[in-house]
């Protein structure tokens, strides 16, 4: 059964940095794309960043120039590097690795800007 496993949320001022990191227990990492959703408070889950096999990543306008998805295949883990952080960024943040029509999404980790 494949599952994936997101940690590094928590509270941080406005203007600071966090890393999420996504283990995840696949068979052949280097084949999913993988991929970082948000949820926050009364709003639906949006797309963060996305990272493809080969590494080509895309990124939402809200976050492109302070967020950085990347991803180890020889750790099958993905990270979300953020930086310059707002109180607008707060939300619980989701993993997700697709494969064909295998899709598998992470708990959530918290992440929480406020002074």
């Amino acid at each position: 059964q494949v599952q994936v496993v997101e940690s590094g949320g928590g509270l941080v001022q406005p203007g600071g940095s966090l890393t999420l990191s996504c283990a995840a227990s696949v068979d052949i990492f280097s084949l999913y794309v993988l991929g970082w959703y948000r949820q926050a408070p009364g709003k639906q889950r949006e797309l963060v960043a996305v990272i493809s096999r080969v590494g080509i990543t895309n990124y939402a306008d809200a976050v492109k120039g302070r967020f950085t998805i990347s991803r180890d295949n020889a750790k099958k883990t993905v990270y979300l590097q953020m930086s310059s952080l707002k109180p607008e960024d707060t939300a619980i943040y989701y993993c997700n690795i697709r494969r064909g029509n295998v899709e598998v999404w992470g708990q959530g980790t918290s992440v929480t800007i406020s002074a």
